[in-house]
């Protein structure tokens, strides 16, 4: 007969190898992340995996304290992402999506300048 406590086991066991495979994945993202956003992006992924590692570790051990490291973890995340976020803005990244919005954008024809009246004068006498 199977028992609760190995049917936890397990599914810990599944979990931490999936969320292995997930940092992994998220950290070659965060090296070869085409653009600054992204790795943004991913280094905030990379915070919520580690923060499923410490859960399911707290749920394999039975040792709650690893509940609160994981929501400190969680807290801590949010604000780097924000402050990530910020630097991004204030650099003023553009990233690839909107530069080929703008190459693809028509072109607005240009106004020749007026002539100022000195040179209209000239022309006329």
């Amino acid at each position: 007969m199977i028992t609760p406590l190995t049917i936890v086991s397990a599914a810990a066991a599944v979990a931490l190898v999936i969320l292995g495979l997930a940092f992994l994945l998220v950290g070659w993202r965060v090296l070869a992340g085409p653009t600054l956003p992204d790795r943004v992006l991913a280094l905030d992924t990379l915070s919520g995996t580690a923060i499923g590692f410490i859960a399911v570790l707290a749920v394999k051990t039975g040792f709650n304290l690893y509940i609160d490291i994981a929501i400190s973890l969680g807290l801590v995340g949010f604000l780097a992402t924000i402050a990530f976020a910020r630097f991004v803005i204030s650099r003023g990244t553009v990233s690839e999506w909107d530069s080929e919005k703008r190459a693809s954008a028509p072109k607005k024809p240009k106004v020749a300048a007026k002539r100022s009246g000195a040179n209209e004068r000239k022309g006329k006498g």
